[in-house]
Parts: C-alpha cells; sequence; structure tokens
C-alpha cells in the first residue's frame, strides 16, 4: 500500500492477467484517513490502450473509492511480457462538500502554487489463472484416475462389457414390445373394421327385407343366397381375430 498524507493507494501496481484478444480490468482502491475532501485524477502513459473509470473524482473524508481500470484487447504480446505504461494518481485537498463536477485541471497543478500529491504505478503483466483440474469423485486422494485405470484394466473392461450387454438387451426388449403393440394395433384395427362392415352389411338386409315385404314378388333367391355367405365369411374371420 502506498501511504501518502491525502490518500492511501492499494495496489502499488497495476497487474493485468495478461490474454491475447481479451479485455482484462483490475481496480485501485483509494482510502480517504483525512477529515479533508480531497480530490484525484489519473492519467496514464497510453490513454489509448486504457480506460478509467472514474479518472477523476472526489474522496470524501474517511471513506474509499474504488477505481477501475480496463485495458483493451491487444492483438499481441509484448516481448517477454514486459509492459512499460505507467500510471500516474494526483490528489489535491478539495473544499468541503466538492463534488466531481467542482473539479478542475488547474486544481492539479503545482505552479499555481497548489499542494499536489502525486503517486505513481506501473503496469505488470501476469499470467492469468489455470482453471482447477476436473478429479473424478470417489477417487483416492493418494491415487490418480489414470493409475487406477492402468491396475484395473481388467475389471473395467469387464464391466464396460457387462455394461454393454445389458443395454443391448434392454434396446431388444424395448424393440419386441413396440413390435407386440404395433400388431395388437393392427389387429385391433381389422377386427372394427370388421365389425363395421357387417354392420352395415346387416342394415342393407334389414333394408333388403322390408322392401321384400312391400313388394310383390319378394326378395330374389339370389340376394338372399349372397348375404348368407358373406355373413359365414364375416363370422369365420371374426372368430380367428
Amino acid at each position: 500500500m502506498s501511504s501518502g498524507e491525502l490518500l492511501h493507494i492499494q495496489p502499488q501496481e497495476l497487474q493485468f492477467p495478461f490474454e491475447l484478444r481479451k479485455q482484462i480490468s483490475c481496480s485501485l482502491q483509494l482510502s480517504n484517513k483525512t477529515d479533508n475532501y480531497v480530490a484525484f485524477k489519473v492519467k496514464t502513459t497510453n490513454p489509448k490502450k486504457y480506460c478509467v473509470r472514474p479518472n477523476t473524482g472526489v474522496v470524501m473524508p474517511r471513506s474509499t473509492c474504488d477505481v477501475i481500470v480496463t485495458m483493451q484487447a491487444q492483438k499481441e504480446a509484448p516481448p517477454d511480457m514486459q509492459c512499460k505504461d505507467k500510471f500516474l494518481l494526483q490528489s489535491v485537498v478539495a473544499s468541503p462538500g466538492a463534488t466531481t463536477k467542482d473539479i478542475t485541471p488547474e486544481m492539479f497543478n503545482k505552479e499555481s502554487g497548489h499542494d499536489v500529491e502525486e503517486c505513481k504505478l506501473r503496469v505488470v503483466y501476469v499470467a492469468p489463472p489455470q482453471p482447477p483440474s476436473p478429479v473424478r469423485e470417489g477417487s483416492d486422494e493418494d491415487s490418480s484416475p489414470r493409475a487406477s485405470v492402468s491396475e484395473n484394466g481388467h475389471s473395467s473392461a469387464a464391466e464396460f462389457t457387462g455394461a454393454s450387454k445389458a443395454f443391448n438387451e434392454r434396446g431388444e426388449h424395448q424393440d419386441a414390445s413396440f413390435e407386440a403393440r404395433a400388431l395388437i394395433s393392427k389387429v385391433t384395427e381389422e377386427r372394427n373394421s370388421i365389425v363395421e362392415q357387417n354392420r352395415r352389411l346387416q342394415q342393407e338386409l334389414e333394408l333388403l327385407r322390408r322392401d321384400a315385404g312391400r313388394s310383390r314378388g319378394g326378395v330374389p333367391f339370389i340376394y338372399v343366397v349372397l348375404v348368407g355367405i358373406i355373413g359365414l365369411i364375416l363370422g369365420f374371420l371374426l372368430k380367428r381375430t
């Protein structure tokens, strides 16, 4: 932590976990340990590369303020991962009740007789955090998954073969059940169709009988024979289903 008379700054260097083509941010915490309103301003040697929010502001007495510094995505890595960029944080006592709107560039001009406190911060590139390696549940702490596979190779192969066989048997059973349901459905549809045809034939026979009752000559013998034959066929088919 950099301990100035006005502001305490933490950390003293800006650490960016460098990754190509990725925007990266880090933060500064400014702590005002005095009873005065303190105005601050952040400058950098490479303003096109970094975005500082807020780059100016006022820290109230006995309070803190966080400053976010964002580095734009970089297309190339610097040689040896060394960065020459630097930041300068200036602070000065402001009038009581001052806000960001009251800050002017003249306040940070030493030549005008203002007591400006300055702190230089350097930029450091660090390696990005590595994701934790996956750990198989139920494995012992002093044995790796690779070793377990090597030592129990035969057992693992047998378990895999058994599981594959059970899966295939279950698939065959499901296929047989599906075929049985399809056959039952087909037979049911055929039976319903035959019943419907029988009902229609009975209606037609009833109509013929009525017509025969009204007519003088009666129903021709050939029609009666045909209806009887059709009735026998339908009865035979219903018994088979």
